[in-house]
This record gives structure tokens, C-alpha cells and sequence, in this order.
């Protein structure tokens, strides 16, 4: 991953941006020495967004399984038919 000082993002803007359109790999932007942010292109950024909707899907999931929230399989798919219907 590579690093850029905040200034350089004010002067090359147009080039970094078209740099992440090709290798896809997010910049961090530092100011006074220190991380504050990223900067990436937007086809990264929704994958990320996916993947991490699928793992809150699955921690949800399991959460309900240890707390003892699940039916049987009869019981999901005439609750999944009447939500469908």
C-alpha cells in the first residue's frame, strides 16, 4: 500500500486518483506525520462493503444460533414461501 502526505493529495489529486483506477490498491493519506485516511477506488470500496455485509450476515447468525433463536427446516421454509409470496 502506498503512502501520500496530505499536500501531495491537494497538488496531484487527478493523478492519484487515476493511479487507484488501475491497481486497485487504497492510498493512505497522512497529515502532520500521523494516518487519516484512505483514499480508494470505488469498485474496492463496494467489495469491501459486500464482504462485510455477508460477515455481519453470518456474526448475526451465529449470535442467534448461541442465544437459541432457530427453527427447523419445515418451519424456514413455510415462513421463506409466505415471505416470497
Amino acid at each position: 500500500m502506498r503512502t501520500e502526505l496530505v499536500t501531495t493529495l491537494k497538488r496531484k489529486a487527478t493523478e492519484i486518483i487515476a493511479e487507484l483506477e488501475s491497481d486497485q490498491d487504497p492510498v493512505l493519506i497522512t497529515q502532520h506525520g500521523k494516518p487519516a485516511a484512505y483514499l480508494m477506488a470505488i469498485e474496492a470500496f463496494d467489495t469491501l462493503n459486500r464482504r462485510l455485509g455477508i460477515l455481519e450476515g453470518i456474526a448475526r447468525g451465529e449470535r442467534a444460533i448461541e442465544d437459541g433463536r432457530v427453527v427447523t427446516h419445515a418451519e424456514a421454509k413455510k415462513r421463506m414461501t409466505r415471505w416470497l409470496s
